[in-house]
């Protein structure tokens, strides 16, 4: 009995076998091969987009920013560190403390300074010490001489009844006289405008040493840096792409440590490629979506687009950037948050498309694989505008007809059926010439 029932199950294996052979000959005999059979999609024909889908940034359009306090560049403070700052996102009222910074490269700075104050004060008071004991010696020269002049004056007028020699000596003494003291009286006034020259040089850097001071003393109090208006405290980011936080370094040149964004003016900055910024124009609308909510679809309109590329951290190409304007206010959104964009930059009214996986092309003929009944042609075909999953045909095809995802492994011997002289290629927009070299993976 077991043999029996054994033997019957040989055979009822063999048998179902024999069937799922039989099965898949009679299935591969149909067409081109069951691969080309299960690959056979149907050109469809309706109303085509062309969506550019990029990922972006939500920022504020206005905001006030928090710097650093004025002329630290006056004051040589060239690179400052924040030495503490608020956690992003705290909201602040007008006065309130955001950041402090470190004081101690300005507080050698003050020393510095102090010193050569205390210098210049001494050279101000040194400078008019020589002054007045110059001029007060002068002075009393002069008088000197004045003295001697009136002395020749009286000896001349005593010597009018002596001897002609004793007459002229007396003359000649008085000439001398007068002209000692007019060389005197000059020379003092010299000696006047060189002490006002040297106390205006001394003077000048003891002013300049005194401002210095003044200056550095303002920006230290500075360094407490508060808000100059209520808002929210966002941080901002370096040329690098991070964000100055704690222990990050600010200059004159970028002296913005934080800004307080008015969000009720929102707008998603994104970078395009060279190939999709020639899609998008200002004016274009945009649907919005955040990472974060999903489910939050918000309207936006493109409201900027660069005339010249840039290159990004971490990026090879070139890339443009887009300012998309949100159109209505939402108090939820915050700076930083991450968007989906999706720019409609085109439609196409009834129009026939096929996937892109469909399109072939071999030299300077675009052509698809046309399921005609059982068997399969080459069809040329004509193409025009395209996105990411399909293309829009505009000559070769009808709304009628199959076309195969992927070439049969015959492909290359397949007659081509031409489209005749008369169709001309449809000028403008994006093709799909050259979108699968035939043989291509």
């Amino acid at each position: 009995m077991r043999q029996l029932f054994a033997s019957r199950g040989r055979v009822a294996l063999t048998v179902g076998v024999l069937l799922v052979g039989a099965s898949a000959i009679l299935y591969a005999r149909d067409g081109d091969g069951a691969a080309a059979v299960a690959s056979v999609v149907p050109v469809k024909q309706g109303d085509f987009t062309v969506v550019v889908t990029t990922a972006g940034e939500l920022r504020a359009r206005k905001f006030v920013q928090i710097t650093l306090p004025p002329n630290t560049q006056q004051a040589e403070a060239y690179q400052l560190k924040i030495q503490t700052i608020v956690p992003e996102g705290t909201v602040v009222k007008a006065g309130d403390v955001v950041a402090d910074l470190d004081r101690s490269p300005l507080a050698t700075k003050m020393q510095e300074v102090m010193l050569a104050l205390q210098k210049a004060e001494a050279q101000h008071t040194q400078a008019q010490l020589d002054t007045t004991l110059t001029l007060s010696q002068a002075r009393e020269d002069l008088r000197n001489m004045q003295l001697q002049l009136e002395e020749k004056r009286i000896a001349k007028d005593q010597a009018q009844f002596e001897a002609p020699s004793v007459k002229r000596q007396a003359e000649i003494d008085l000439e001398k006289a007068t002209r000692a003291l007019a060389k005197a009286t000059t020379d003092y006034k010299t000696k006047q405008e060189q002490a006002a020259a040297k106390m205006r040089e001394v003077g000048s850097d003891l002013d300049r040493q005194r401002n210095r001071m003044t200056t550095i003393q303002t920006v230290m109090e500075g360094f407490t840096i508060k808000a100059p208006s209520d808002g929210m405290v966002i941080y901002v980011k370096e040329w690098n792409g991070r964000k100055k936080t704690a222990g990050s370094q600010v200059t004159p040149w970028e002296p913005t440590v934080a800004t307080l964004p008015d969000l009720t003016q929102m707008e998603s900055v994104t970078y395009l490629n060279e190939i999709d910024v020639r899609k998008v124009a200002v004016n274009q609308p945009v649907r919005i979506s955040l990472d974060a909510d999903p489910s939050k679809v918000l309207e936006g309109v493109i409201s900027q687009v660069a005339n010249v590329g840039e290159q990004r951290p971490n990026a090879d190409a070139k890339v443009f950037e887009v300012h998309v304007n949100i159109t209505k206010p939402d108090t939820t959104l915050r700076p930083g948050m991450t968007t989906s964009n999706a720019v409609l930059t085109q439609t196409v009214k009834n129009a026939l498309y096929v996937p892109l996986e469909a399109v072939h092309s071999d030299s300077n003929t675009t052509f698809v694989y046309k399921r005609n009944g059982t068997s399969t042609v080459r069809q040329e075909v004509l193409t025009g505008a395209m996105n990411d999953d399909e293309v829009v045909i505009t000559a070769g095809l009808t709304a009628s007809d199959r076309v195969l995802l992927s070439a049969p492994t015959d492909g290359l011997k397949l007659s081509l059926v031409a489209l005749p002289p008369s169709v001309k290629p449809v000028p403008g927009g994006d093709t799909a010439v050259g979108a699968k070299k035939v043989g291509a993976p």
